[in-house]
């Protein structure tokens, strides 16, 4: 199965690519189009050195065979079966008649792999290593289902931008599309449809290792306890019941935080979910909790006050998420929290990732996190679905992650960050030409120098790179 989708194609728009083409656009200073000294390549990488000199190269006789000194040999699988490139390594050199590549790691040498075969090559050496570890994309497929053959497409087009994350918010509100084993009428009662719009665990597993030989992390997002509305479909007792005066109203809140069965649920489920996705992380979400609905419940209210909480609900927020993250490390998983969980002062620990995902003065929240010394990945001026008119990648591109005020260490401790794709207006229709080459600035900047800034050398390099991804 894997072997026949590796050639999936790019669902991108069908144009025609032009170097000089007019985009028309407004509010965003125009690049001047040349020629790049770097050629095509994107990212740009650390150190390069071109020559004019050029070589055919020639399908007939290109092939690719492993040094002796390799020490990963014919046997790995993972190299021999990648045809696919992000021209990235420690070392490469391209010289007549063959080209070496060199890396440390597997996944060093699995992105200095060609893709296809092109009609000649320049003389080249190059030094490269991504500025940042975590370099990530989330998507969406709650708000609109996202047929598999849409997602291996993006993990295509991720590796080809050297991504190495998937965030994979993979449920919310509107829909449970997570077909689980131990409690399998969540998605049978809050998917869109319980056989057409699911992802079986064979679908998770295919994905999980069609990211993994592109060098992809795949990690998981289940958010609660808010964004839990598809759960409760599926799970009785799950959701707090909200009151209109004395009464029940007939809606739900969030996960009802009160009761021991909540966290019995929860024990399985993440105990499912530790299995079922392998990387060392979970992705446990805790943003945008509406009060409203515990305020209005009179067996919270009396919880509160046995608590001695007052009418501080943030403090029961954090109750919850302090027992959840104790059943989390029982999975010996590590755990990321968006950032309103440090803001609300639960005790996380020092290991824990916290995601900065709002906008106003994100700067400050890098320096409030990173001061508490904790790692962290920015996405906060990533949103890419907010859309404006014409080039707005350039706003993704002019972003400095560490432009905030902090010491050296502070600074270490932002491993990156991700593009994020929110779906309330993406489907399978519009999400490939949506996200990139939008999503590519992003990349450039995650992976390249933080010198690396100059939009009219980026602007030369990325119609080219476009034009290379619709082909």
């Amino acid at each position: 199965m894997i072997a026949t989708l590796k050639f999936t194609t790019l669902l991108l728009a069908v144009v025609v690519c032009r170097a000089t083409q007019d985009y028309g656009y407004k509010d965003v200073e125009e690049p001047t189009l040349g020629d790049s000294q770097y050629g095509s390549l994107w990212p740009l990488p650390q150190k390069v050195q071109m020559s004019t000199v050029a070589f055919k190269l020639s399908g007939v006789s290109f092939q690719i065979v492993d040094a002796k000194e390799s020490s990963s040999g014919a046997s790995c699988s993972l190299l021999q079966n990648s045809s696919f490139c992000c021209l990235s390594t420690d070392e490469l050199s391209v010289d007549s008649p063959v080209a070496v590549l060199k890396a440390p790691k597997v996944w060093g040498a699995l992105r200095g792999r060609g893709h296809g075969f092109y009609k000649s090559i320049n003389r080249t050496e190059i030094q490269d290593f991504p500025r940042f570890t975590h370099r990530g994309l989330l998507l969406d497929s709650s708000r609109h289902f996202l047929p598999i053959k849409v997602i291996l497409a993006n993990l295509e087009a991720m590796a080809w931008n050297k991504f190495n994350v998937f965030h994979w918010h993979i449920v919310d509100d509107p829909s449970f599309p997570y077909m689980s084993r131990t409690f399998p009428q969540l998605s049978q009662q809050g998917a869109y449809h319980p056989y057409t719009h699911v992802y079986t665990p064979s679908d998770v597993k295919m994905i999980i290792e069609f990211a993994r030989l592109r060098g992809i992390r795949v990690v998981s997002e289940f958010d609660t306890p808010g964004h839990t509305q598809s759960w409760g479909k599926g799970q009785k007792d799950l959701l707090t019941p909200c009151y209109s005066g004395a009464s029940p109203s007939g809606s739900f809140g969030p996960v009802n935080p009160i009761l021991n069965t909540t966290y019995d649920f929860m024990a399985m489920f993440f105990k499912e979910v530790s299995t079922v996705f392998p990387d060392a992380y979970i992705h446990l979400g805790g943003d945008e909790v509406d009060f409203s609905c515990w305020k209005s419940n009179p067996d919270i209210q009396k919880f509160m006050a046995q608590q001695g909480f007052g009418t501080d609900y943030s403090k029961l927020e954090s109750f919850y998420i302090q027992r959840l993250l104790d059943i989390v490390t029982t999975t010996n998983k590590g755990y990321m929290i968006w950032q309103e969980v440090i803001d609300n002062g639960v005790k996380l620990k020092s290991n824990t990732v916290v995601h900065v995902w709002m906008g106003n003065k994100f700067e400050e929240e890098l320096q409030k996190v990173t001061e508490a010394g904790f790692t962290t990945i920015l996405s906060a001026p990533w949103y890419l679905d907010y859309i404006s008119y014409g080039q707005d990648w350039q706003k993704y591109y002019k972003v400095e992650p560490l432009s905030f005020n902090g010491t050296d260490a502070q600074k270490k401790l932002v491993v990156g960050g991700e593009a994020c794709l929110w779906g309330e207006y993406v489907d399978a229709t519009n999400l490939t030409p949506r996200l990139w080459p939008r999503a590519s600035a992003v990349g450039e900047r995650l992976w390249s120098d933080k010198d690396v800034k100059d939009t009219n050398d980026a602007y030369s390099r990325l119609i080219q790179h476009r034009c290379r991804m619709v082909q």
